[in-house]
């Protein structure tokens, strides 16, 4: 006996687009965004989660846990301080996907917008599906107060 599953394009895909307005210049929320997603990780119930970024083309993110011991989770694909940062990888994903990361940023007056998207394609399972949207969102929202407070400085 064959069975066969057919499941919809659309369970293969996530697309989260979101806008991040901060009271902080480009170039201070630019280099907050790259200490929140790097060194200054936390996961949302505040135990930290520190990454590493190598910010340059073909840089790795990934999280050390020592010992080469880790888990990879993307490339830098583009970098143009202060206005772009994007990644290429399996992110927290340890099963067939891949993702994009795109951060732009614009200069707003005396704030920034932050325009990001992340979109993913692969086997993805249902809890990172729930909870991916809340996890950028906290990390996004800790790195607009990370960008305010050292504006205010």
């Amino acid at each position: 006996m064959t069975t066969t599953a057919l499941t919809e394009v659309q369970d293969l895909v996530i697309n989260i687009n979101s806008e991040i307005r901060v009271e902080a210049p480009i170039d201070v929320t630019f280099d907050s965004l790259l200490e929140q997603l790097g060194a200054g990780n936390e996961k949302p119930d505040g135990t930290p989660m520190p990454m590493t970024i190598e910010p340059w083309p073909g840089g790795r993110w990934f999280r050390d846990l020592g010992g080469n011991n880790g888990h990879f989770w993307a490339n830098v694909q583009a970098i143009n301080r202060p206005t772009l940062l994007e990644f290429s990888g399996p992110l927290f994903m340890s099963y067939p996907a891949s993702n994009n990361v795109q951060y732009r940023l614009s200069q707003d007056g005396s704030a920034t917008i932050i325009k990001f998207h992340h979109s993913a394609l692969g086997l993805i399972h249902d809890d990172h599906r729930k909870n991916v949207a809340t996890g950028w969102g906290y990390i996004h929202e800790q790195a607009r107060k990370r960008a305010e407070q050292a504006r205010a400085k």
